[in-house]
């Protein structure tokens, strides 16, 4: 893998969720992980792709570790997990691995 595609998925913190993704205009795919999680890391290659095939959604990954607060006031209980937000507003949620096709589709919506 490229740095390149590296680049697409920008990791944030759960500090800067509010600007990077309530106050982003447009989609903002967000992948909920761990780096010990054997399915997060499955989804992150499936997220890279989504990422690189898809440069109209801003795509970002936040740490679970890290983000215990942010992620019990957006009621996520698992991880890997998905949210696709739109213009700062809650789309849909995804919870577990999931293959190209049906990450794409979910970004459809």
């Amino acid at each position: 893998m490229s740095t390149e595609m590296l680049l697409k998925v920008e990791e944030i913190l759960a500090e800067d969720f509010s600007k990077e993704v309530e106050q982003t205009k447009g989609k903002v795919l967000i992948d909920f992980y761990a780096p010990w999680c054997a399915p997060c890391k499955m989804l992150a290659q499936v997220v890279e792709q989504i990422a690189q095939e898809h440069t109209d959604i801003k795509v970002i990954k936040i740490n679970s570790d890290n983000s215990q607060e942010l992620m019990a006031k957006l009621g996520i209980r698992g991880i890997p997990t998905l949210l696709l937000m739109n213009n700062g507003e809650r789309v849909a949620t995804q919870v577990g691995a999931a293959s190209v096709s049906q990450v794409n589709k979910f970004v459809q919506q």
